[in-house]
């Protein structure tokens, strides 16, 4: 189960998010996105774990807990949605 975690601290990493998950079970991938201008955190990231059971236990314990001195928010996360695609740039009309 793919599972959505948002508020977190700028502080956080792929490994801190982690080790929140690993008491619930086994956590196939944690990953903090980063903003690609900044190098910086963007304050969420996704928790992926094969049991769907434990997924939901920690998805119930960990919504509204604190981690490094900010209530995180955590849920299933939902499918990315399709966005329509940017036009290309076009040099030649310059």
């Amino acid at each position: 189960m793919n599972i959505y975690v948002s508020n977190l601290s700028f502080a956080v990493q792929d490994e801190d998010l982690r080790e929140f998950f690993t008491p619930y079970g086994e956590v196939s991938s944690a990953r903090v996105v980063i903003d690609r201008d900044t190098n910086r955190s963007r304050g969420f990231g996704f928790v992926e774990m094969p049991d769907t059971a434990a997924a939901n236990k920690a998805i119930a314990e960990l919504n509204g807990a604190m981690a490094d001195g900010r209530a995180i928010r955590v849920n299933e996360a939902r499918p990315r949605e399709e966005r329509p695609a940017r036009p290309a740039y076009n040099k030649s009309r310059w």
